[in-house]
């Protein structure tokens, strides 16, 4: 395996490697918040009032003012009554499925999905079947064989991060009808989809019950942690039963704090997500004019291959030779030889985006992620 390069991020929008400064599209944090003024002030803040950390689990002696205050906060972003909040977005899904575990009877995961969700589903006790990715046409074959006193759960990603792509939520929720619960893994979607930044359910209008809504606060609110929104119940289950949120460490103070001066930002100035809806559509706008046939969503995500080494070779060396760092990925669901993964923010000028498309609009062989 190929050793990741070592970058220093310098400023909103740029990396340092080897000493040069190139203009980075790489990443996940939507709207750059994780080097934002008022957030890294309010991380030191803590730092400095708090500590790093409480040293216990929230269970015992741990369980400082400024949690339920982020669970709130995050609540309220997301129009629920209350929210749980764990050490790490990985983390997220296990507990959440630990929460579950005694009323789930078979698990189906999206045969694509975040490696979270699959080490999550092999915790549970019932047995697990994966269906095609993004199908519910499949999904449907294989719920048909369930004896009617099942109860399964159906686990995928919300946003794909592997190409900006939506999983069909409001097809995967008709298909459970009364006997199932949906967890979704919405890291990339939570903060960025939706009319109010509410995540993918919201921007799929979907309303269902027995829904399980997990993200992380290390991308669009450029902090860290994970956060779980489920029925009330769920909820109360998951800080009772779960071993991994009982037995855990909560996230250091200052990341509590920045998260709390991150949601803040988003609610009062609409300019961030209205800025990356411009960028996002801009980019897009050009690229499919030209023939490249993108995803039809909103995702800020402009993943793309090419159709041989040397051309991967040749765009790598323009990207670099155009002062933009080549964000040729390997990563769990793409394809073996890696892939190009730009990720549009908030705080993109219109000349940086359209230097960037000029490149791949230069490319020959260039094709959307989703269509190999």
């Amino acid at each position: 395996m190929n050793t990741p390069p070592v970058l220093r991020q310098v400023g909103r929008v740029h990396v340092e490697i080897e000493s040069r400064r190139l203009l980075y599209f790489g990443g996940c944090d939507y709207y750059r918040l994780a080097r934002h003024p008022q957030v890294l002030a309010a991380a030191c803040l803590a730092l400095a009032a708090d500590g790093l950390n409480v040293a216990a689990s929230r269970i015992t002696t741990g369980n400082h003012p400024l949690y339920p205050r982020l669970e709130a906060a995050l609540a309220a972003w997301a129009g629920r009554t209350d929210a749980a909040v764990v050490p790490c977005g990985y983390a997220a899904n296990a507990v959440a499925l630990q929460a579950l575990a005694d009323r789930i009877t078979h698990v189906f995961l999206d045969e694509r999905a975040h490696p979270s969700l699959g080490d999550a589903a092999c915790q549970i006790k019932a047995p697990l079947r994966t269906f095609r990715h993004r199908d519910p046409t499949h999904l449907a074959a294989l719920l048909r064989n369930l004896r009617p006193q099942a109860c399964p759960a159906v686990l995928t990603d919300g946003l794909c991060a592997r190409d900006g792509s939506l999983a069909p939520l409001a097809a995967y929720a008709k298909l459970l009808a009364q006997r199932g619960w949906l967890v979704v893994d919405d890291a990339h979607g939570l903060g960025l989809l939706g009319k109010h930044g509410r995540g993918t359910p919201e921007h799929c209008g979907l309303r269902f019950p027995r829904l399980v809504h997990v993200g992380t606060l290390s991308k669009a609110f450029g902090a860290y942690g994970g956060v779980i929104f489920a029925p009330p119940r769920i909820l109360r289950r998951l800080r009772t039963a779960s071993r991994q949120y009982a037995g855990s460490t909560p996230c250091p103070l200052p990341l509590v704090a920045a998260a709390l001066a991150a949601i803040d930002l988003l609610r009062t100035d609409p300019g961030f997500r209205s800025r990356l809806e411009t960028n996002t559509s801009h980019a897009k706008a050009r690229l499919r004019s030209a023939g490249v046939a993108l995803p039809d969503t909103p995702s800020p995500i402009l993943s793309v291959s090419v159709r041989n080494p040397s051309a991967v070779i040749r765009l790598r060396n323009r990207l670099i030779e155009q002062g933009i760092f080549p964000s040729l990925v390997r990563y769990p669901g793409g394809p073996q030889a890696g892939y190009f993964r730009f990720v549009l923010s908030s705080e993109h000028t219109r000349r940086q985006i359209d230097g960037l498309v000029d490149v791949l609009l230069q490319t020959d062989g260039l094709e959307p992620l989703s269509s190999l």
